[in-house]
């Protein structure tokens, strides 16, 4: 008589687990997406020289300078035209890097290998802030330091090290990233590259010069845009105290310059939380 011996049963092995992204690799992953697109250095790279030759070229056409040896010639450095393009073009490249994916269909692709949207637009924030930082940078310095070589030739020229020098420097570096963020975060809430940017140019350089300073409820408004609070941190003179206008406060420009980004970025994440893509 013979028995029958089963088989003993095998039991697949379970798949095992990709680990989660971490943030790390959301920074590396949107630095690759940063750099990959050919448009991106030329466009750093023009607004750089722009900025910097808008500086030039205000140095060049002042015919005052040299009036005053020894004081610093804000709008020499940091010109106006200068700094309004570069806050056109800083807040619709940092619209770019979300409305893109929304326009080609890759965030769908980047929410399905990254379930946490809120990480995504952080890591996006993240790069943003750093690439337009060192822009900011870049053209900060290189305007200043052009400017002043032009000025020595009228012994008008002051060093980095000037004390009213350090302040609109580093108010003009951060113009860059400030404006590239709320343009991501616009770009979040709208997801359309051409309501954005039309968002963007109207927030940002229109809607400040809807409101003068000569009435306090007009001035206090003007005041919290980024642009005006940028004119009040490059301004090295004190405040006319005979003037009919109202100034803003250096401590609350600087605060103008922390609040915008700040909320733009967290009404962003929250966005993305709660919505489908």
């Amino acid at each position: 008589m013979t028995t029958l011996a089963t088989a003993p049963t095998t039991t697949s092995a379970a798949p095992l687990a990709e680990p989660p992204a971490r943030f790390r690799d959301l920074i590396a992953s949107e630095w690759i997406k940063t750099r990959s697109l050919r448009s991106t250095p030329w466009a750093l790279a023009f607004i750089t020289l722009f900025v910097i030759g808008s500086g030039t070229v205000a140095t060049l056409a002042d015919k005052a300078a040299g009036s005053e040896p020894g004081s610093f010639l804000a709008y020499d450095a940091f010109p106006s035209t200068g700094y309004l393009t570069l806050i056109l073009v800083a807040s619709s490249m940092g619209a770019l890097t979300v409305v893109s994916e929304y326009g080609s269909g890759l965030i769908r692709t980047t929410t399905v290998a990254v379930p946490a949207r809120g990480a995504v637009v952080l890591a996006k924030a993240v790069v943003t802030a750093a690439l337009w930082t060192a822009v900011g940078t870049a053209a900060s310095i290189g305007s200043f330091l052009i400017s002043q070589a032009i000025l020595d030739g009228h012994d008008a020229g002051v060093p980095i090290t000037h004390p009213d020098v350090l302040r609109p420097l580093v108010a003009s570096a951060l113009l860059a990233p400030v404006c590239a963020l709320v343009g991501l975060g616009l770009g979040v809430l709208l997801r359309h590259a051409a309501g954005t940017m039309l968002t963007s140019v109207f927030t940002l350089l229109m809607l400040p010069t809807m409101f003068s300073e000569s009435n306090r409820w007009s001035a206090d408004l003007r005041h919290t845009m980024v642009s005006a609070a940028w004119t009040r941190l490059v301004q090295t003179w004190e405040p006319d105290p005979g003037s009919l206008g109202y100034t803003a406060t250096l401590q609350g420009s600087w605060i103008v310059y922390a609040l915008w980004p700040l909320v733009a970025v967290t009404l962003a994440v929250l966005t993305v939380r709660r919505r489908d893509v």
